[in-house]
């Protein structure tokens, strides 16, 4: 089973993009890509828009090639609406657009559906379904908090089952909870691919007590699985500081000969926290006295 990160926060951009192919299927997951409107106060740094559209770019020629495309939930950094043409004549299962979501993402979804009519697609909403492609599994968990409640809405997890296997987890933020970490433990798999914790909002929109949570349920995933290669980003790889605040995780993960790291370093690319340095790319970033 082959795995490559397309875009991801360690990568300069908000995305979770991850193209998997197997012996019978290629698939693209999540594929989109987006920038914070405002971090320290600040706009996307020029550098930042180029990266996106680099990425951008890269992630529509996976989906080219791509047989199906799995899109975990309607915000705009994991789908995007307005190039529909990316998915014609693929098979796309997506988040159910009605059941176990929140107003926002149930209006994304109407007009993501709607654009849709453009081209000829094959669509079915996947929430606790599986799929069988040749000797390949795809199974879609049911349902689980965007972070740490509903307020976010829903996002559902994906495990990808041939010659290997691998979980994605979407934007858990955590996992923050033991229904978002059961699914995890319950596939057992050698790759895992996690949002982490939202760091950067500590105290803030996210509490110390969601991240200690968060860290317990890492250790127990590392205790409890076979996994062997960790990926934590996405939300957590905002904070320039979070391999500090996932100290615990790292030293459990070494006495059970677990690799942990961000996107970028499981892609073999170096890491560049885009966002997490835009007072720095503005050349605004306040010095320590």
């Amino acid at each position: 089973m082959k795995i490559v990160p397309l875009a991801y926060d360690s990568m300069g951009v908000r995305s979770m993009a991850t193209f998997v192919e197997t012996k019978d299927i290629k698939i693209v997951i999540d594929p989109s890509v987006s920038l914070a409107p405002s971090r320290y106060g600040l706009p996307p740094h020029q550098i930042e828009i180029e990266r996106m559209y680099e990425l951008w770019n890269e992630i529509k020629k996976y989906v080219e090639k791509s047989d199906v495309v799995v899109i975990t939930h309607y915000h705009y950094d994991h789908h995007n609406p307005d190039e529909v043409e990316i998915f014609a004549n693929k098979k796309l299962l997506l988040k159910h657009p009605k059941e176990k979501i929140n107003r926002s993402q149930m209006g994304r979804a109407a007009y993501f559906l709607n654009q849709l009519k453009k081209i000829v697609v094959e669509v079915d909403f996947s929430d606790g379904k599986t799929y069988e492609f040749g000797n390949t599994r795809i199974e879609i968990s049911e349902p689980v908090f965007h972070g740490v409640n509903d307020r976010l809405g829903y996002v559902f997890e994906v495990y990808v089952e041939s010659e290997g296997d691998f979980l994605f987890s979407s934007d858990v933020e955590g996992p923050i909870h033991k229904e978002q970490l059961k699914f995890m433990l319950e596939k057992d798999a050698d790759v895992v691919f996690i949002d982490g914790p939202m760091t950067y909002m500590l105290g803030y929109r996210y509490s110390r007590k969601s991240l200690q949570s968060t860290i317990e349920n890492l250790k127990t995933l590392i205790e409890k699985t076979k996994v062997k290669h960790l990926v934590l980003d996405h939300h957590l790889t905002r904070d320039l500081k979070w391999r500090e605040k996932m100290k615990e995780v790292f030293e459990k993960a070494e006495e059970h000969g677990v690799k942990v790291g961000s996107a970028a370093e499981f892609a073999g690319v170096k890491e560049d926290l885009l966002e997490a340095r835009r007072d720095e790319l503005y050349g605004k970033k306040k010095k320590k006295k």
